[in-house]
């Protein structure tokens, strides 16, 4: 008989057309090859909730009770974590029935452990649980909000302060708790157990990997029906998301008026939800703001250049894992290269200034042999070190799954 397992996540983890949801499809997907595991998840509004049924149907048979619930935004929830003196992270995901689905699932003697996706998650788990919990922070998002603040003034500033020291005590205490603490990469972890010391955690990185079938140069897709003549430099993301969209900006702004004193070039920022500071930027300096679209591959393929100029970055960037897996060459900043098992100069250029990502893209294109060979090895790269299941095989030890099945 298949053990049970009780998967947690702040947000349902299908379709994986996102980072966060890329990492908690394949996580889920994976333990449920070695247990029938149980969904507690939130979904950002009813229609991301209606694609429970395509979950069930891709889980193949291994996906059993599930619970999803929408979140209903509420002015209030930053009161609601003054009030309450807690982190705004986990006063945003409070209420309904998750708590009362979780309970209910963890007080079933079947359910033989617990795994949490991010942070929000770990409330829901009684801090006495005598079985296995694995807590996957993903990112260390107290170090994010410590850099929100030193980005920022005034009340804004004592806002994210606020939720750095909150959240991080509360980080803190849930690591010391859990059988196992999650990073996506060996830097965040150590960064993690350097700055918040937890007693006694057991603190470790699980990479993220790549649908190398997927993304591959070669896979069947449709191309873009009309692609910009002029070389086209391509980023790919969430564009509500501050640390794409301050990068983006920063780009468009002080980078793509240089390049276009030497080359007519276009800048396509492709992503969902671009917010008011990306769309203004659309039709600017060969700017084009594209909105969702069905498939980013067809704008990858059709990149010159892929850039990633975050600022601001936690973990891994699962957009320079893509582009890297489609054969292109990158340029990347420090912050979104950190954590990449990949070297600099072969598999893609790091460049944080505004004058080193202008020298990168043109060396690119004034050198196209040396491109080439750059997509050509980070392509390379992707395929010996990053399939999905490489990256995943420690997990159903830390689940204590392994002794679940010899006993069986």
């Amino acid at each position: 008989m298949k053990p049970e397992l009780l998967f947690l996540a702040h947000r349902i983890p299908y379709p994986p057309n996102r980072g966060d949801k890329m990492r908690s499809w394949h996580l889920l997907r994976h333990l449920g090859r070695h247990a029938t595991v149980h969904l507690g998840a939130f979904a950002d509004d009813e229609e991301d909730a209606a694609h429970l049924g395509a979950l069930r149907a891709a889980m193949g048979g291994s996906l059993g009770e599930a619970y999803i619930e929408p979140r209903h935004r509420s002015k209030l929830w930053p009161l609601r974590a003054l009030l309450m003196n807690q982190p705004a992270a986990l006063a945003a995901f409070h209420g309904g029935g998750m708590a009362d689905f979780a309970a209910n699932m963890l007080a079933r003697p079947q359910i033989s452990g617990v795994f949490a996706f991010s942070i929000q998650m770990a409330q829901f788990v009684p801090a006495a649980y005598p079985k296995p919990f694995v807590m996957d922070f993903v990112d260390f998002d107290s170090a994010k909000f410590a850099d929100y603040a030193a980005s920022s003034g005034g009340l804004r500033k004592l806002a994210y302060l606020r939720e750095t020291w909150r959240l991080r005590a509360y980080e803190k205490k849930v690591a010391e708790r859990a059988a196992v603490s999650l990073f996506v990469s060996e830097a965040e972890a150590a960064l993690f157990r350097a700055v918040v010391q937890p007693k006694g955690a057991d603190v470790r990185a699980v990479g993220n990997g790549i649908d190398l079938a997927a993304y591959d140069p070669d896979a069947a897709f449709t191309p873009l029906a009309d692609p910009p003549k002029a070389p086209l430099i391509v980023f790919t993301g969430q564009m509500d998301y501050r640390p794409n969209v301050e990068g983006v900006c920063a780009f468009a702004r002080e980078v793509m008026p240089t390049i276009r004193q030497v080359y007519d070039a276009r800048f396509a920022i492709v992503g969902r939800r671009p917010d008011a500071t990306v769309r203004a930027l659309d039709g600017q300096d060969g700017v084009i703001v594209t909105g969702e679209v069905p498939d980013v591959r067809p704008w990858l393929a059709a990149a010159s250049v892929v850039v990633a100029p975050l600022q601001i970055a936690r973990g891994i960037q699962n957009k320079v894992l893509e582009a890297m897996a489609m054969g292109r060459p990158v340029v990347a900043s420090s912050g979104a290269f950190e954590g990449i098992d990949a070297v600099p100069g072969r598999d893609l250029l790091v460049a944080d200034s505004t004058a080193d990502q202008f020298d990168a893209v043109l060396t690119l294109w004034e050198e196209p042999e040396r491109a080439g060979a750059m997509g050509t090895a980070a392509r390379a790269r992707m395929v010996s070190h990053y399939s999905w299941d490489a990256q995943l095989a420690p997990l159903a030890a830390m689940m204590g799954l392994e002794a679940c099945k010899a006993a069986a």
